[in-house]
């Protein structure tokens, strides 16, 4: 004990608030932990351990300008440290990527407005993955305060304005069940929202939600079931078990909604064949079909949309361009994908939308939120009575703190999906504005 109080005594103030700074990021202060290694190089501008954290706290928030400026300080102070080697390239390549899209968004049409037709036209806004925490593992410190009552408050305006609002429900609504996940917790990725939560959805104005994805099992059929009995009190409807097609009625209007996965547990995604069959069967019966997917891979590398099947961790997870193209092909209206956890491009194909992946839009305490893991959208899609895409507009969201979603003023998924669309389906791409708004070419 001596020893360690003598240790404590002897460190220098900049090494108090280096440690300051480390167990502020640890919990996942950053503006905290940015003050600290702030106030450490005011002190002592040559500290080659606050230039290197204080790097890592730009990088979780994206500002890549100042993670290179810091570590290439630390290459100049201490040209062996060997882990600035390995980890500068990468915040690099990250600023180089930023630069054009920025480059890209200032030559892009301050907006793109077609007119509405004459008729009717139906206003969807979707999200992408929605798990607002989880009580497992633990004894609830991946819930948000306030019981996560709050934690959808600085969106709810944008999903609340719409005639439908689509969201990825990314886990059971469920107090019970037990998980085979994993015995003990640990870093077992299994997630278990609370029963109530459901109604914060609602009361953000979720109408229609997919529950075909890999954490919808995650604590067995039990829950499965309880998340399903859930959202029908609520009056959200649902499709992600073989079999269900959700369904809305707007001013007459019927709205059908088919959710699907990698996995036979839901409706099949690279089952093509059945899949156009299963949006024949619900075109038969709505005047407009949404087509949902939870494919692809995961991750910050996984922006990008491959013309071949998509392998995560040996897994098939959907050719998804063919997908697209055989759903709507076979009826679909608007294909709105999800489960890369990053956003994706848009793409038009034969005046029909599909936004390949929506990204995190509200998922709190045990997502990697870094990057554009945290950036997110709500996307808003104008339809006519045909199907066919109007407009629609990119309002950009970004996830702070454990997960709690909000308007992005600096509009990052606006430039990033125009740059994505723009690069992975050039013409078929929509045009998009500097202020979201989209059209087909």
């Amino acid at each position: 004990m001596w020893i360690l109080f003598l240790s404590a005594a002897l460190a220098t103030p900049t090494e108090i608030l280096l440690q300051e700074g480390m167990t502020a990021q640890r919990a996942g202060d950053v503006a905290l932990a940015l003050q600290r290694y702030q106030a450490c190089l005011e002190a002592d501008p040559t500290h080659v351990g606050c230039h290197w954290e204080i790097g890592w706290s730009y990088w979780t928030e994206g500002r890549w300008s100042e993670v290179v400026k810091h570590w290439n300080r630390v290459k100049e102070l201490d040209p062996s440290h060997t882990q600035v080697y390995k980890h500068l390239p990468a915040a690099e390549e990250h600023l180089r990527s930023l630069s054009a899209l920025e480059a890209l968004a200032r030559s892009a049409p301050e907006t793109v407005r077609p007119p509405i037709p004459a008729g009717r036209t139906l206003r969807i806004r979707a999200v992408g993955d929605i798990m607002l925490g989880t009580d497992f593992p633990g004894d609830g410190e991946h819930l948000a305060p306030d019981d996560g009552a709050h934690l959808l408050d600085e969106v709810k305006a944008l999903t609340m304005d719409a005639d439908v609002t689509f969201g990825n429900l990314e886990g059971p609504l469920c107090d019970t069940g037990t998980t085979r996940k994993c015995s003990s917790g640990g870093n077992c990725y299994a997630f278990r929202s609370p029963t109530r939560y459901g109604a914060y959805m609602k009361a953000a104005g979720i109408d229609m939600m997919s529950t075909a994805n890999n954490h919808a099992g995650d604590f067995g059929e039990e829950c499965r079931l309880a998340t399903e009995r859930t959202l029908a009190d609520l009056g959200i409807a649902y499709s992600g078990r073989p079999g269900t097609v959700a369904t809305v009625e707007v001013d007459g209007l019927k709205v059908g909604m088919i959710g699907f996965h990698t996995s036979r547990n839901s409706h099949y995604v690279n089952d093509h064949e059945m899949a156009a069959k299963l949006v024949r069967a619900v075109d038969a019966g709505h005047d407009l079909v949404i087509v949902s997917f939870h494919g692809g891979a995961e991750g910050s590398k996984a922006t990008h949309v491959p013309d071949e099947m998509e392998l995560f961790y040996g897994e098939e997870r959907g050719h998804l361009r063919v997908f697209a193209r055989t759903v709507i092909d076979a009826g679909a209206d608007l294909v709105l994908g999800h489960g890369p956890h990053v956003p994706r491009g848009l793409q038009v194909i034969d005046g029909h939308l599909v936004a390949y992946s929506l990204g995190n839009f509200a998922t709190y305490g045990r997502f990697n939120l870094s990057g554009h893991l945290g950036t997110s959208l709500v996307l808003e899609v104008i339809l006519d009575h045909e199907g066919k895409l109007v407009s629609g507009k990119i309002l950009p969201v970004k996830q702070i703190g454990d997960g709690i979603p909000q308007p992005d003023p600096a509009n990052t998924a606006i430039d990033l999906i125009r740059s994505l669309s723009e690069e992975d389906f050039g013409d078929s791409a929509p045009l998009v504005g500097q202020d979201g708004t989209f059209a087909a070419r």
